[in-house]
């Protein structure tokens, strides 16, 4: 019987409701009217009668705390289960079936799972990660739907993907997270035992060790000796054979395991093989002996002291060792210098033995001769390999790379000297020498040449300066190229020698095709480069021409002090160059060179002057290899990259920071043409450089530099040797006789 609509028994459920939408439950499918609203809620998001809802996630109860989401909530917050499947095996006497543990984790963030099987030692099956982290569909009909943390209990079966995990167990935290949740947790319970383990493990218990047990304490010499090799040298003389030959051998002896190696020494151009081991490691008996039936040597003897023979019956080991078969071995004691040993049949003598070898038996047996038994013969001098003699054709470095091998290959050219040695900027690696030709004829007596040598290949070039009215037309004397020494033979077995820089010096004579040249000059750059390297060029040594200066004039000190006192009656202690040069030719007579005596001219010069780079030479030459290049600085944006390195923009920079910038910007320029120009620019107290001067320098276009008159390119055809500017004029005596007599020049 239905209630009357009265008042207070009808019941509206729409009061207080503010929504009343309609979901779009109905739509078309390829002209198809369909239900396509199936899990939409009814009006105002109401469910419908009997719409059951199916939550997509995990829904956890609201309690007291922040509403954020799970993902945010739940971070890092993983629920770890025991768990067990069954594994069926088809085939197999020993299991029907497997039982495999494994991790279940559920991660509350998402709802996904990932499944683990720890890995067991030698198992034979891949374990791991089984089913990677993902979430994981429920089995039909449900599939439509997902695992979430409601389905996970202790005791429960979870179905993934066809294979049934039977939790038995779970974490602390997990505990009580399922409690928090109002789930009951169940008791863990244990897993079944896996029957091939038990199996296997009741096979293990079953084996008994060998009865009677008999020890043999090896352990100890291991310890002791671990790594510890003797090593012999061993000849074996195999000559007796058909195309036999003495041998070397290198006998190995292990005393960790009293084993023995042998390798065999093999010469070059041998013929044999180079096998890598003679003998391999093994213990080697003293006796060659046929080959024992299986079971007649064993390493314990036993007595059958009663009950059947097998399974069943009585042993006792047998101390005495009856009827055991006993074998020799080589020990360390057979092992000495002069000994022959049998290696299966090969007599081998013991020559020789290595430092540690000697130590070893010093100290244990207390030997002390250990002389090498010489089995070697006497290395034979070999004989030079003797070249056939130069037959004129080409050179005759080409010539002898002809008899080198089958296929002839070119001369190799020192390519490293080639580059250390090539111009680079202001060094030009060449050494000019201004000579005149040693002759008797008055029209070759004034003719003056210039002698260049190339440090980069050792090649020579000889150049005339042209005088006008002289007769003679000047220009290139001698083409460049390798000059070989005179009153060498023409066809012969041996290489020629060469001109090398050590042979030309002031002083030197030189032949140059059957003409005689002396050098009278040098240029500053050569003068220079001789005193950098004093130790490959003795006449610039300084350090060994005073000590030759000290041992010529030991007892003429007082003669040296009267002419010093004669030529410099100011007493200023300077004297002029050629004074200084005649004294030094007569109190030497001749045992000091041109050369030496320039060379401590220059050094105890009183001429003081700058290190002869001009600023507008460096940037001439800065400014042609950017011309040649077409590198404008501007249009590469130098400027801007140095006005950006310079924060307080005061317009000074440090040095490394502009060579930085430059090299940044891939400027054509050497680096020591660089650091000259920068050299000779502003700099303050503090090291900084006023960048704005080294980019006018720079600039080729706004700002070009006029060739220098005295430039030619690197390369002055012209210089007719050392200017008076570059000339030494007088010489400090004084500061000569303190470094060279000591307290006998005062």
């Amino acid at each position: 019987m239905a209630l009357p609509y009265l008042p207070g028994n009808s019941f509206n459920r729409n009061l207080g409701k503010s929504k009343f939408h309609k979901s779009h439950h109905f739509d078309q499918r390829n002209d198809v009217s369909l239900m396509v609203g199936e899990e939409k809620p009814g009006i105002g998001g109401d469910p419908l009668l009997g719409q059951k809802v199916r939550p997509k996630n995990t829904v956890f109860p609201a309690g007291e705390g922040s509403n954020m989401p799970a993902w945010v909530a739940f971070d890092r917050q993983v629920l770890c289960f025991d768990a067990y499947f069954q594994e069926g095996v088809h085939e197999k006497r020993e299991e029907q079936y497997r039982v495999r543990n494994c991790k279940v984790y559920f991660y509350l963030e998402d709802d996904s799972i990932q499944v683990i099987e720890p890995r067991m030692k030698n198992s034979g099956i891949p374990q791991g990660t089984l089913i990677r982290r993902h979430r994981i569909p429920r089995p039909p009909p449900n599939d439509d739907t997902y695992y979430t943390v409601e389905d996970f209990n202790v005791g429960n079966e979870v179905n993934l993907y066809s294979r049934i995990f039977k939790i038995t167990g779970c974490d602390e935290f997990t505990h009580n997270f399922l409690r928090k949740l109002g789930v009951r947790v169940n008791a863990p319970d244990n897993a079944p035992g896996n029957p091939y383990t038990k199996y296997r493990k009741a096979l293990d218990e079953s084996m008994q060790p060998l009865r009677p047990y008999e020890k043999f304490d090896t352990l100890k010499q291991f310890l002791d000796h671990d790594r510890h090799v003797l090593r012999f040298y061993c000849f074996w003389d195999d000559t007796d054979q058909m195309f036999g030959d003495p041998r070397e051998m290198v006998v190995h002896y292990f005393l960790a395991d009293d084993t023995i190696e042998i390798r065999e020494v093999i010469p070059a151009n041998s013929g044999r093989d180079a096998a890598p081991m003679f003998l391999r490691r093994s213990k080697l008996p003293k006796e060659v002996a046929s080959l024992r039936q299986p079971g007649e040597v064993t390493e314990r003897t036993v007595l059958n002291v009663f009950g059947p023979t097998g399974h069943g019956g009585r042993y006792i080991l047998d101390s005495l060792k009856t009827g055991a078969v006993h074998n020799d071995f080589y020990k360390d004691s057979d092992l000495t210098i002069g000994a022959v040993i049998n290696i299966w049949g090969r007599r081998m003598v013991i020559c020789d033995c290595d430092e540690f070898t000697r130590q070893y038996y010093k100290t244990k047996y207390g030997m002390e001769d250990f002389s090498a038994i010489q089995y070697k013969n006497d290395a034979q001098q070999k004989a030079a390999r003797e070249m056939p003699p130069y037959n004129g054709f080409g050179s005759e470095e080409d010539s002898l790379c002809s008899c080198m091998g089958l296929i002839p290959k070119p001369p190799r050219r020192d390519f490293i000297k080639f580059m250390e040695k090539d111009r680079c900027g202001l060094e030009s690696n060449v050494l000019r020498f201004l000579a005149r030709m040693d002759t008797t004829k008055p029209i070759d007596m004034d003719r003056r040449f210039i002698i260049s040598y190339f440090l980069s290949d050792d090649t020579l070039l000889v150049f005339e300066p042209p005088v006008r009215n002289s007769g003679i037309i000047g220009g290139k004397f001698l083409e460049r190229g390798r000059v070989k020494k005179p009153d060498q033979q023409l066809y012969s077995t041996r290489l020629s020698e060469y001109y090398l820089a050590l042979d030309l010096c002031v002083g030197a004579v030189v032949q140059f095709n059957k003409h005689k040249f002396v050098l009278i000059d040098a240029d500053e750059y050569a003068f220079r480069y001789m005193e950098q390297h004093a130790n490959e060029f003795a006449q610039a040594n300084i350090q060994q021409i005073l000590q030759k200066l000290a041992h010529i004039a030991e007892n003429k000190t007082d003669e040296v002090k009267s002419f010093f006192m004669r030529n410099d009656p100011n007493n200023s202690g300077h004297v002029q160059y050629e004074q200084f040069r005649n004294l030094l030719q007569q109190l030497s007579g001749g045992r000091l060179s041109e050369h030496e005596i320039m060379t401590v001219g220059r050094h105890y010069s009183s001429q003081q002057g700058d290190d002869g780079v001009d600023i507008h030479t460096v940037a001439y030459i800065i400014q042609d290899l950017l011309r040649k290049h077409n590198f404008d600085i501007n249009v590469n944006k130098l400027p801007d990259a140095l006005q950006q390195a310079d924060a307080t923009k005061c317009g000074f920079l440090d040095p490394e920071r502009v060579m930085t910038a430059c090299k940044a910007m891939r400027l054509p320029v050497p680096r020591d043409l660089l650091w000259a120009l920068m050299s000779k620019c502003e700099v303050t107290e503090g090291g900084q450089m006023r960048y704005g001067q080294v980019l006018q320098y720079m600039d080729w276009k706004n700002h070009p530099v006029v060739a220098p008159a005295q430039y030619q390119g690197g390369f002055d055809e012209a210089w007719k040797g050392t200017s008076v500017k570059d000339s030494v004029l007088s010489v400090n005596y004084q500061a000569l006789l303190q470094d060279a007599f000591g307290d006998k020049g005062h």
